[in-house]
């Protein structure tokens, strides 16, 4: 043997990433790669760390796909939520939404309301930390943070778009681009697809507004564009068969015939188009069934579409008001625009409000996403502790009151200080076996970093196999271990052009290793966490250390027992920028350490 390995995670049950069934074996790692794997005894140097792993699953490390880190990756850069989970990878400038270029206030008015996290924590973070100016100087900057996963971008269209036209005229109604600054535009698109962006990010759902105080409650500037934009921005990322997010408008599905449309490539290439999200929601039952079989169509029609769901039931916290959902009708929005709480109280007051309030919660004809019903609650906190544990409608009944004004009430009196629970989507689990199990979904789309009040996502490939495990242990099987692996894993980096997510001898060592019998209803359980870099901003998650035995990001040990070591996020040589399309390092010899 010419050198000593770096790692050796001996005697596990090594998953490729790929879908084939797992090899007993150890892992070896020199250099951040994977140079062998091995049935015999590897001695280990004296600098070699070594991580037993009999009993355990030896699996890549997953990807997330979809995560609005944007913001707390300059002051937390160990993004550690993730990475206790075994999320070795994660994708940034989702949803229209980056903070390569534009303006300082401009890129926090755009990100901070509609993912949920502070202006005053995310502007002066900007201000602070940003010693970039471009796309190009962008991913050199994250190259410099000691990352604790690896990281990619989309290439943001609000983003784009604001910094080419002046934010004001990309907000407002009726006004096109010029030639020059659609020209701009595509020389931003054809520079981050050069730059190894992954892509471009769209948004057409007009529930998400801006913050700040200039254009505060206008939707997003990519929502101000139509398809003849869109279209033009694509033509290069189709070319190069680079990848198109989009959120459609779930709310009134007008856009969605849009993006099968654009995905298709009868005469000419097929664009990989990936949208949010595949999802059984309450207030719609059929819509899952709908847009999954018309992605089997057009994917039969040769597009090459897909739909990011998630593993789980998706459930929801909110702060009084204070959440995405109201966004989806006027009243709500109303309320939502008013950053001063004793201002909103003043306007839950207001009879004729109330009134508003009322015919647009209960208008069945207005579409929704959000199911808008009170009985579907649960208050959790409540300066009024009689009231915890029951539900809008429940208090409503013991008061003999109608449960709107009793909701209205309760937010007026104690705005943000009563909060409550809800589950939106994905409660049935005979539908979401087929949602995990439907060919064109993607596991993912955690909204990681984001929504921190409101949304526990982080740990979505743990509860996929939790939910294999039990659909095996009942009887009715739904996939493989190693396809659900493969799901979180290889399936998702090939398809977007990822050096991420295999584990095979020359591939890079981002691996994770589980202890299955651990996997078990903790992981469905919730939890709040102070995040100090956000000035002890509290978010939710949802934690299991003994089901998470060690993770590896480059060959280099990041987490030990479900918790993120010290020298993560301080130090360099953990994570790094993926490009799109390219191999960050050589690939070693794999005889290297044969002997």
């Amino acid at each position: 043997m010419s050198a000593a390995p770096d790692l050796l995670v001996r005697d596990g049950s090594i998953f490729d990433g790929l879908g084939n069934p797992p090899v007993k074996g150890t892992l070896v790692v020199k250099d951040g790669q994977v140079v062998a794997i091995r049935q015999d005894r590897i001695q280990a140097g004296p600098e070699t760390e070594v991580v037993e792993a009999e009993g355990c699953w030896v699996t890549p490390g997953f990807v997330d796909m979809h995560t609005h880190y944007d913001a707390e990756i300059e002051v937390a850069p160990a993004l550690s939520e993730s990475l206790r989970h075994g999320i070795t990878t994660v994708v940034v400038g989702s949803c229209s939404l980056s903070l390569a270029v534009g303006k300082n206030e401009d890129l926090a008015d755009m990100f901070c309301r509609v993912e949920a996290v502070p202006r005053d924590i995310v502007l002066p973070i900007l201000q602070r930390h940003r010693d970039w100016e471009d796309q190009v100087e962008y991913l050199e900057h994250l190259d410099r943070l000691p990352l604790g996963p690896n990281v990619a971008s989309y290439c943001g269209h609000s983003t784009i778009r604001a910094h080419a036209m002046g934010l004001e005229r990309s907000l407002t109604k009726g006004v096109r681009p010029t030639v020059d600054e659609l020209a701009t535009m595509q020389g931003l698109v054809e520079q981050a697809l050069d730059t190894g962006y992954l892509g471009l990010s769209i948004m057409t759902l007009r529930w998400d507004k801006m913050d700040g105080d200039r254009f505060r409650s206008r939707p997003l500037p990519s929502t101000y564009a139509g398809w003849r934009e869109y279209n033009t921005l694509l033509r290069e990322v189709r070319r190069r068969e680079k990848v198109f997010q989009a959120v459609p408008d779930v709310t009134t599905k007008a856009d969605a015939v849009m993006f099968y449309l654009a995905s298709m490539g009868i005469v000419r290439k097929p664009l990989k188009t990936t949208i949010i999200s595949l999802m059984d929601t309450r207030a719609d039952r059929w819509i899952a069934r709908i847009v999954g079989s018309a992605a089997t169509f057009v994917n039969a029609l040769g597009a090459n579409f897909r739909m990011q769901a998630l593993p789980e039931v998706f459930d929801l916290w909110a702060d009084g008001m204070d959440v995405v959902v109201f966004e989806e009708f006027g009243a709500g929005t109303a309320a939502l625009h008013l950053q001063d709480q004793d201002e909103r109280s003043k306007l839950i007051q207001d009879p004729a409000y109330r009134e508003r309030f009322r015919k647009e919660w209960t208008n069945k004809l207005l579409p929704r996403v959000f199911h808008r019903d009170f009985n579907a609650s649960e208050i959790v906190e409540c300066p009024d502790a009689s009231l915890i544990g029951k539900s809008f409608a429940q208090i409503a009944q013991e008061r003999g009151q109608d449960v709107v004004e009793v909701f209205l009430d309760l937010v007026a009196r104690y705005g943000n200080d009563v909060r409550w629970y809800t589950v939106v989507a994905n409660d049935r689990p005979e539908v979401l076996r087929w949602i995990v199990s439907h060919p064109a979904a993607q596991i993912g789309f955690s909204d990681a970093g984001a929504h921190l009040r409101n949304m526990a996502h982080y740990n979505f490939p743990l509860r996929l196999l939790r939910m294999v495990v039990e659909a095996e242990e009942q009887g009715r099987p739904i996939m493989s271990i190693e396809r659900a692996i493969e799901r979180c894993t290889g399936e998702l980096g090939q398809w977007y052009g990822l050096d991420a997510g295999v584990l095979a001898p020359g591939r890079r060592a981002d691996l994770v290793v589980l202890d299955p019998a651990h996997l078990d209803e903790r992981v469905h359980a919730s939890h709040e966490a102070p995040i100090p870099e956000f000035q002890g901003l509290v978010r939710l998650v949802r934690r299991n250390p003994e089901l998470v035995r060690a993770v590896a990001v480059n060959g280099r040990v990041a987490v030990r027992d479900g918790e993120v070591l010290p020298s993560v996020g301080t130090e360099r040589g953990f994570g790094q920028v993926l490009r799109s399309g390219r191999r960050t390092r050589p690939t070693l010899r794999v005889e290297r350490l044969a002997g």
